[in-house]
């Protein structure tokens, strides 16, 4: 049997050759968090990427430039544009009208009325409690609708589709008939099949995907196109 001695030096080496397998773990662990992943991400970007092309590629071309004629022919003839969306649609609602409303601005040159319907959370939540969700929107368009107004309505599935809430977006669909009851014209700017915004717009841009996050970045673009070239037009017209 070993001594006491010899059974310290044999638990000291142990626990010695434990601490040198416990640093190499360590340092393969380290190793591996510091690999870069380039092959796994880059896959996934060059399919995103190759998606965004696809969806560029497919758009209706002459849908974008209907949209953008209505547009110009509301900022000749002094009308309001309404622009409304749920969910992200809404960040880009408020975006678009904010670049409609500045963007668009030329020296000497009148300028769009550009309304967002997102941007006030007590009136739009006193239109939830009061007038129920389906009249967020419509609601506030009844304060400043005219013959000739424009409403732009986006949504990532067109006003189709249920969730929990059952059907989508049918707020958005309501003031788009709204408007067009009352003389004015509806845009709608949607993704997958276009969905509800097909019968309802006098255009409707659709983002041909069945994807959300593409379809929502690629609103994002469209917006920027249209505004840009709104700001060429404005800047070359001559009354």
């Amino acid at each position: 049997m070993e001594n006491t001695t010899n059974q310290n030096e044999r638990i000291d080496q142990m626990a010695a050759k434990l601490n040198l397998i416990e640093q190499y773990l360590f340092k393969l662990a380290k190793e591996g968090t510091d690999k870069p992943t380039d092959a796994n991400n880059t896959e996934f970007i060059e399919q995103y990427l190759a998606d965004v092309s696809d969806v560029a590629k497919k758009v209706d071309r002459n849908e974008i430039n209907k949209a953008i004629n209505i547009l110009f022919d509301a900022w000749k003839n002094d009308k309001h544009v309404y622009f409304m969306g749920c969910g992200g649609s809404a960040g880009t609602a408020s975006h678009f009208a904010a670049d409609l409303s500045k963007t668009t601005m030329c020296k000497g040159k009148k300028r769009f009325k550009s309304i967002s319907l997102v941007d006030n959370p007590s009136l739009m939540l006193a239109w939830i409690n009061d007038e129920g969700w389906e009249n967020v929107f419509v609601g506030q368009i009844e304060n400043f609708m005219q013959p000739g107004d424009v409403v732009v309505g986006l949504s990532v599935h067109g006003g189709s589709g249920k969730g929990n809430a059952l059907a989508w977006s049918q707020n958005l669909t309501k003031a788009m008939q709204y408007v067009k009851d009352n003389g004015g014209k509806a845009i709608g700017i949607a993704g997958f099949d276009g969905g509800a915004f097909k019968e309802l717009g006098d255009a409707c841009i659709i983002a041909p995907k069945d994807s959300t996050p593409l379809v929502e970045g690629f609103h994002c673009d469209i917006q920027h196109l249209i505004i840009f070239k709104l700001k060429e037009m404005i800047a070359n017209y001559k009354e």
